[in-house]
């Protein structure tokens, strides 16, 4: 099966494996070598070999991750970065110019707030905050003639809200604008926003991608060439491009990413059981509650319901802290998506730069990232740092 039948045909763990890479023909290795070379010898004056001239520009490990992004995540192509952050702002630069707009969600993650708001706007890029779950609020915020981009985290970091992708893409294109979903939280396994109508996919692959805490990374799957041929561009002339290792890294996780992501998901859902029953947690926000006003759309639109768990306690916002600072086998620390289940005070460690902004989030919340350890000692640990 070539690998364009993989993209076309095969399930997804099958596309996890196989995309982006056929075995070695001079010596059948089935994964790809890490190409630790920056030149490549040329067949006479401008005669590439494959395509390889200087690794800022491509690099057969690089190649290889970002074919089995965009087989995984349903797109024409897929760009490999130096971090999640590096993805973003090389899409702005490509798709967006000074006097442009974007909108973005009103729960946006801390660092997406920073660019936007320290980065981009004094380049001259402008910026209107929506909620992702009320299509209404987003098309208000579209500038007619200038908004460019329709930016949507769904679920949202860490509020967990829920964006109708489907919709939402319709209200970018009627405006002219494309749709970009950051597709973190969800993973391409829970989720194809490409599918749905997206135009651009965002992830920062040092999360599920990875899902091994030892790379970080960045992707970018476009929807059409037209699109993917800014990005290419832009990605060779800023540089910001993921090294042959983290490559291979990042590769190397995607491969269990599917049967990964089933144990996150199936932590999850025990912990909030477990959460939703304590007489120290006021609030438990997770998409597959019924009660979570996004729950329809989540279910219409996602696998499963993921494995981040953010819950708001009881007691303010020190009973938060002393909950983080308590946890043993909940790592303090942030990012997320790792093997290893971590706990974070969002408004003071990954939306700190969000404080005293529309966007600024509770000061009782808490954010679990839930891996992929035994049930049981997770809740124990919480029922521990909860009492």
């Amino acid at each position: 099966m070539s690998t364009q039948e993989h993209s076309e045909k095969a399930g997804f763990e099958t596309r996890a494996i196989h995309a982006g890479y056929e075995p070695d023909e001079m010596t059948g290795a089935v994964i790809p070598p890490i190409y630790a070379t920056s030149t490549y010898k040329q067949d006479g004056v401008g005669g590439m070999r494959g395509g390889y001239e200087y690794s800022r520009s491509a690099n057969p490990t690089r190649t290889a991750l970002e074919g089995v992004l965009a087989a995984l995540e349903q797109g024409e192509r897929g760009f490999a970065f130096a971090s999640g952050m590096a993805a973003e702002d090389t899409l702005m630069r490509a798709l967006c110019r000074p006097g442009d707009h974007a909108v973005i969600p009103d729960d946006a993650y801390g660092g997406t707030f920073r660019l936007f708001d320290k980065v981009a706007a004094p380049w001259g890029l402008a910026h209107s905050p929506a909620a992702v779950s009320d299509v209404g609020a987003v098309r208000a915020a579209i500038r007619p003639g200038e908004t460019k981009l329709v930016w949507v985290e769904t679920p949202t970091n860490p509020l967990l809200n829920i964006g109708d992708i489907e919709a939402l893409a319709g209200v970018a294109h009627e405006a002219g604008a494309l749709l970009v979903v950051d597709n973190t939280f969800a993973s391409p396994y829970l989720q194809q926003p490409i599918t749905l109508g997206a135009d651009v996919v965002v992830h920062s692959t040092t999360k599920y991608c990875g899902g091994h805490s030892d790379v970080v990374g960045g992707a970018l799957v476009c929807r059409d060439l037209e699109v993917a041929e800014k990005i290419a561009f832009h990605q060779n002339s800023m540089g910001a491009v993921s090294g042959p290792f983290d490559s291979f890294l990042t590769h190397r996780g995607l491969k269990t990413l599917g049967v990964r992501m089933d144990r996150h998901c199936d932590n999850a859902e025990k912990v909030v059981e477990f959460l939703l029953d304590h007489p120290a947690v006021a609030q438990v926000i997770y998409p597959g509650l019924e009660e979570h006003p996004g729950h329809a759309v989540a279910a219409k639109q996602m696998k499963r319901y993921g494995g981040i768990v953010s819950f708001r306690v009881n007691g303010g916002e020190q009973h938060a802290l002393d909950v983080c600072a308590k946890a043993e086998v909940f790592t303090l620390g942030e990012s997320l998506g790792g093997v290893e289940s971590l706990i974070e005070h969002p408004g003071r460690m990954t939306h700190a730069s969000v404080a005293g902004t529309d966007l600024e989030v509770p000061a009782d919340l808490i954010r679990l990232s839930v891996g992929i350890e035994t049930a049981d000692d997770l809740i124990a640990d919480l029922d521990r740092a909860l009492g």
